[in-house]
């Protein structure tokens, strides 16, 4: 036991010096738990023959991410995305296995071995990537989404591959292995399909599927009630994990993957009400088990077996890697992935992936792959996943401020036009004053950074320049020298403030509207001239409270009375609010004024809401009062507090 502790104990020592050292130094925390690995594995010795019993336990990270990635995922959702899944996905596993297969058989290998060493490459590292692409926020950029497609059909496609490989059995390693008494890791654990034949092997997988999928959907609704009834958050947490762990054994012992059952279970439990809370906790596990199994990843590289193949393992590596990209890369081009989104897609998937090991396991289980083509290809896998967070740097450092630059090149666009109004970002703010002013004949220029933004906006109709109205030049092309208005909807609060700035210096008679991210931004760009300034979130979210009312069955009449009082009050303490800011911000008053002056304004709406909702003689134009004694009865009986 004392061992276990002591194991655990350099696991951790090792997590919590490198990863913050590498998150530092921008290496990511994917590299750094692979050095920690290195570090106390290889290098110093530190975890003896432990780090293969270790893996296995850790694996069970990349089972919790997978049934996280499911809970994401609607059925629905999936079904939206088949194009990209069997486009994308099926084009890039069938051409790369083919390739590598055919390149083994070059190399003087057998089909069978060579087809299992194709399908073993054709997989990438699902766990790296979207771990990398949540650090860095790349998911919802289109190569991201597209590689997240492609990983989508690889975790699907690694169960046909579980049936395929040991159809691909040699049969003398199989009789070499009943000679040494050796019968495999598979008749050492439990199994539901040892020795049915084929048709038996597919009844009982189709029945797990089954089982998962009808069981998730009609009996975890009612066990989550029956647990959350409770109300001890340690037996919710201990739900999760049991029915992780459950899904996961099904799975071993009819022979498929628990990382793929726990992603159908996690698409199965998507629409449930418990979805968020189970998400809450299996995270911190997630989290945990994923960073071991990338220190196991860097601990399990054999330096002996690597000193003794250098230049077939390196070479093997690059080759691999580079038939992989080459594939991506065309298929890029074929789907029309554009500027760093290509090289994203391409860069991020190159690697083999954490599947390779369950898949070489299982050949070796299956007697398809010898021993010593085992441990080289093992090695192959794991160098391949420790230099993918290099590509990953390799595209942050050379590739994306290549099309950042290659953004300015585009802003000489010629514009073709002016217009009375200079609209700066057509997101989802600028669209709909675009709409607004446009569908009352009023002549507008478009300006945003974004050319995909500026792409989508020209699919609908709208024409819109692409150009960086930050910059004077761009500005003045676009005419705004000659406009009325100059409206700032850009989101980057900085760049805002700055063209806020410019503007009233280099154009004083034209009448800017700025977009300000909260209060505290608006009073900036008010002290930088801007003529109007509007937070992004106010209305909205006063129009929010407004709808809270109305669905609590307060009158109407009464909701929109509240609106108006809490806008009144604000309009009447906006001056005095900004000149205290701006007081506070020079450093003219030593004590904070403004805070004082915000709590008493949060006192006054109050006052003023209450004393508006026992105004009886209150009168709106065009509404129709609530009936008579409405109001009393609200106090009474119909407060949501007094509920």
């Amino acid at each position: 036991m004392t061992g276990y502790f002591l194991y655990a104990f350099i696991y951790l020592v090792a997590a919590v010096i490198a990863v913050p050292i590498a998150k530092r130094l921008g290496l990511g925390s994917v590299l750094g738990y692979l050095i920690a690995g290195l570090i106390i594995g290889p290098v110093f010795g530190l975890v003896g023959d432990e780090t293969t019993t270790i893996q296995h336990f850790a694996e069970f990270g990349v089972v919790m991410m997978l049934f996280l990635v499911g809970l994401e995922l609607e059925p629905r959702s999936l079904w939206a995305m088949k194009s990209k899944l069997l486009g994308l996905g099926g084009l890039q596993l069938g051409l790369t296995a083919a390739l590598i297969t055919a390149a083994a058989i070059a190399l003087g290998q057998p089909f069978g071995i060579s087809l299992t060493i194709g399908l073993i490459f054709a997989l990438s590292s699902t766990a790296i990537v979207l771990q990398t692409f949540q650090e860095k926020g790349l998911q919802q950029t289109e190569g991201g989404k597209s590689a997240f497609s492609v990983l989508l059909f690889q975790d699907i496609a690694v169960i046909p591959m579980l049936a395929l490989i040991p159809l691909l059995a040699i049969p003398e390693l199989a009789s070499s292995a009943a000679e040494h008494g050796a019968s495999g890791e598979s008749h050492d654990s439990l199994s539901l399909v040892e020795g049915l034949p084929p048709w038996g092997y597919g009844l009982v997988i189709i029945g797990s599927v089954a089982f998962v999928t009808v069981g998730g959907h009609y009996l975890s609704r009612p066990l989550f009630k029956f647990v959350a009834s409770s109300n001890l958050r340690e037996i919710f947490t201990a739900t999760a994990l049991m029915l992780i762990i459950g899904i996961a054994a099904l799975m071993g012992l009819v022979g498929l993957s628990p990382a793929l059952g726990a992603f159908l279970a996690g698409v199965v439990l998507a629409n449930s009400e418990f979805r968020h809370e189970l998400e809450a906790n299996i995270e911190p596990f997630k989290g945990l088990l994923l960073g071991l199994f990338f220190i196991t990843v860097g601990a399990g590289i054999n330096f002996g077996v690597l000193s003794d193949n250098a230049a077939l393992i390196a070479g093997l590596t690059i080759a691999v890697m580079l038939v992989k990209a080459i594939v991506l890369y065309v298929i890029a081009v074929l789907f029309k992935l554009r500027d760093s989104n290509k090289w994203l897609f391409t860069l991020s998937l190159a690697q083999a992936g954490e599947f390779g090991f369950v898949l070489l396991s299982f050949a070796s289980q299956n007697y398809v792959l010898p021993s010593d083509i085992i441990s080289v290809l093992s090695l192959v896998v794991a160098i391949s996943m420790f230099l993918t967070p290099g590509l990953f740097i390799l595209f942050d450092k050379a590739i994306m401020p290549r099309y950042k630059g290659s953004k300015t090149e585009r802003q000489q666009d010629t514009i073709e036009e002016q217009g009375s109004v200079v609209i700066a970002g057509i997101g989802r703010f600028g669209q709909i004053i675009n709409r607004l002013l446009v569908a009352n004949d009023v002549k507008t220029v478009v300006l945003d950074i974004r050319s995909e933004q500026i792409d989508l906006i020209r699919r609908v109709g709208t024409k819109a320049y692409f150009g960086d109205a930050s910059k004077p030049d761009i500005l003045h092309t676009a005419g705004a020298h000659d406009a009325s208005l100059l409206v700032i909807a850009i989101d980057d609060k900085d760049t805002a403030a700055e063209m806020v700035k410019y503007a009233k210096h280099a154009y004083p008679n034209v009448k800017v509207l700025a977009r300000a991210f909260d209060r505290g931004h608006g009073y900036r760009l008010r002290q930088l001239g801007a003529d109007y300034v509007v937070s992004e979130t106010y209305h909205s979210a006063l129009e929010m409270g407004a709808e809270a009312l109305r669905s609590l069955n307060i009158h109407p009449f009464h909701v929109e009375r509240q609106k108006m009082a809490y806008k009144n009050i604000e309009d009447q303490q906006n001056d005095m609010l900004y000149h205290a800011w701006i007081d506070d911000a020079s450093g003219e008053r030593i004590d904070n004024n403004y805070l004082k002056l915000f709590i008493e304004l949060e006192s006054l709406i109050e006052n003023a809401l209450k004393a508006d909702l026992h105004d009886k003689h209150s009168k709106m134009r065009g509404w129709t009062p609530p009936p008579k004694g409405y109001a009393e009865k609200l106090e009474h009986d119909e407060m949501p507090d007094n509920k």
